[in-house]
């Protein structure tokens, strides 16, 4: 499912056991961060066991069902284009592992997140048991994929201790000593179900919250050239690349430029480890019609040029739009941008699109008079104004780094040529 892909949902299948399948064709459909994928049957045959049910969490590499055929099958391996290894009949080794008898005791000390405890309440577990789960994280912090783990490995039945009906798991504020504030619901109100997206959005943002100590910054630039050229180059730029010309590609070279002279903003953490891509791919927060947001991805935007960039711009924004999103196309991203302004915000504070350590929103480009130095001295001129935010990881960038970073990608939109050509 891709590099930066660990997990998938089940939201269908399509097949079920006693079906007979052929090679390629789509048996399930499966959610990896936000977007949908159907999955065919790598053999044809006949499925003989289903492992996993509707909304399922699976982490990639494991065995979703068995399918049955005679001999040995050729499968086509996508990814090198030409056939893979033959596929033998499947044993009792690839059944899936069972949990041993013995419990685990459970450490009381253990820190339980609000993304942990949400989904503990909803798989009905108590806290001892979620305090027996052996964590992944630093220090043996409890992850979200160990809590699933341990549900896909579990032996022994829910009842057979207490759960959260009798006993409820503490909130980060009781975690430390506070009563956490009750939601009235009151005559008038409706509940409102959280979809699978919104959902999956909130784990990724108190996850992103959690996770990295966000420290955000402002510069505001004066972009009128950039706006003059860009209102007399768009009718001309779409007849001649068949693009719109929207201010978005022109931030994401930007970006990609300021990337190149400050690398390391350019980075990932991994435990005290610091990741540096050479790729420099920007993710931007594109928002669907339904009111969720999702992140499509511009591989490699320093080699672009601005046509380049408008069309894959513009055909992700479209794709996005409309479903078509493909799962490479929102994986791999090494730094995030947000246009806030879109939406007449003034500025923003974005949180960081894990696991880059920073985040560039863009707000509205406002008209407004200021002061402007001139060769008859200081005047007052009407100008195109507009605000950038970085949002950062203060664990590994510094204020130096992302103030002398926010200020270059400023300096780039401020210093547009006048005279570049289409």
């Amino acid at each position: 499912m891709g590099e930066s892909i660990t997990e998938a949902t089940i939201i269908n299948w399509l097949k079920n056991v006693g079906d007979t399948v052929d090679a390629e064709e789509t048996i399930l459909e499966v959610a990896t961060d936000k977007v949908d994928s159907e999955v065919p049957s790598p053999v044809s045959g006949v499925i003989t066991e289903i492992r996993f049910g509707k909304n399922d969490v699976v982490k990639v590499g494991e065995v979703l069902a068995l399918i049955k055929f005679d001999g040995a099958t050729t499968v086509v391996d996508k990814s090198k284009n030409q056939p893979a290894t033959e596929i033998s009949q499947p044993t009792t080794n690839d059944r899936r592992p069972t949990t041993d008898d013995r419990r685990p005791k459970s450490n009381p000390d253990a820190f339980l997140s609000p993304l942990i405890i949400s989904i503990a309440q909803k798989e009905n577990l108590s806290i001892e048991e979620v305090q027996s789960i052996p964590g992944s994280g630093t220090d043996g912090r409890i992850q979200k994929s160990d809590v699933f783990n341990y549900l896909k490995n579990r032996k022994y039945s829910i009842q057979s201790q207490p759960t959260t009906a009798d006993r409820q798991l503490p909130t980060a504020y009781e975690q430390l000593g506070y009563s956490a504030p009750k939601v009235v619901k009151r005559e008038n109100d409706r509940t409102i179900e959280m979809d699978r997206m919104r959902q999956m959005i909130a784990g990724h943002m108190v996850y992103s919250k959690q996770t990295s100590p966000h420290v955000t910054s402002y510069i505001e630039v004066d972009v009128t050239n950039l706006v003059e050229w860009r209102n007399k180059n768009k009718d001309a730029f779409q007849n001649k690349h068949n693009e719109k010309l929207t201010f978005t590609p022109i931030f994401v070279d930007a970006v990609a430029k300021g990337i190149q002279d400050f690398p390391l903003i350019n980075v990932s953490v991994d435990g005290r480890n610091i990741i540096a891509h050479q790729d420099i791919n920007i993710g931007m927060a594109t928002a669907l019609p339904s009111g969720n947001l999702i992140v499509p991805v511009v591989k490699n935007a320093n080699e672009k040029n601005l046509a380049e960039l408008a069309k894959t711009v513009n055909h992700l924004a479209d794709s996005s739009r409309n479903n078509k999103l493909k799962p490479e196309e929102i994986q791999g991203s090494t730094f995030t941008i947000s246009n806030v302004g879109t939406f007449g915000s003034l500025m923003g504070t974005p949180i960081i699109n894990q696991p880059e350590v920073a985040i560039l929103a863009f707000g509205i480009i406002k008209k407004r008079p200021e002061v402007i130095t001139t060769d008859k001295g200081d005047e007052i001129a009407i100008r195109s104004m507009m605000y950038l935010s970085l949002s950062f990881d203060h664990r590994v960038v510094d204020g130096f780094l992302g103030g002398s970073f926010l200020r270059k990608v400023g300096d780039y939109l401020e210093q547009f040529d006048y005279n570049t050509t289409i």
